[in-house]
This record gives structure tokens, sequence and C-alpha cells, in this order.
């Protein structure tokens, strides 16, 4: 669980697919560009996800890093 919330966290997991977002929703407006990605976590589950720091691609491997307004956020892992 993360220590601000009582929501699991997601933990690690691997790029499935990915793509960087440049004509966002309104709300992500002053993002733009960002990365989402769909992750197969290592429990085999799979979610989107923003994807902060360098840009991740497929097969890279990603680290839970938080939350924010209920997204999740990964980062790429040093190993990759």
């Amino acid at each position: 669980m993360s220590a601000a919330s009582s929501e699991p966290t997601p933990g690690s997991g691997t790029v499935y697919t990915e793509t960087v977002v440049f004509s966002p929703p309104e709300a992500f407006a002053s993002d733009v560009p960002y990365q989402l990605a769909i992750i197969t976590l290592d429990t085999g589950r799979r979610l989107t996800a923003r994807i902060l720091g360098p840009r991740a691609v497929i097969g890279d491997r990603v680290r839970f890093v938080e939350f924010r307004n209920t997204i999740p956020y990964f980062r790429k892992s040093s190993s990759s």
C-alpha cells in the first residue's frame, strides 16, 4: 500500500505498448507532450499509466512511482 493512501501499489512491470500524447483532453493540455503506456504488471494484470522521465519503449521494465489523482505514474527502471 502507498503511504499516502490505502490504495495498493501496482509494483513493477513491463511496457506492453506505448504512445506519446501531443493532442490531449483539455484537462491535460498543460502536460503535453506526455507518454502513456499499457504496463503488464509482474502479477500478469495490465493497466494504463503515465511514464515519467526518459521515454520507455516496448519491453522496458518500469516501476511504480506514485498516484496523482488516481492516475498511476511509472518510471523506467534503471536496469532497462
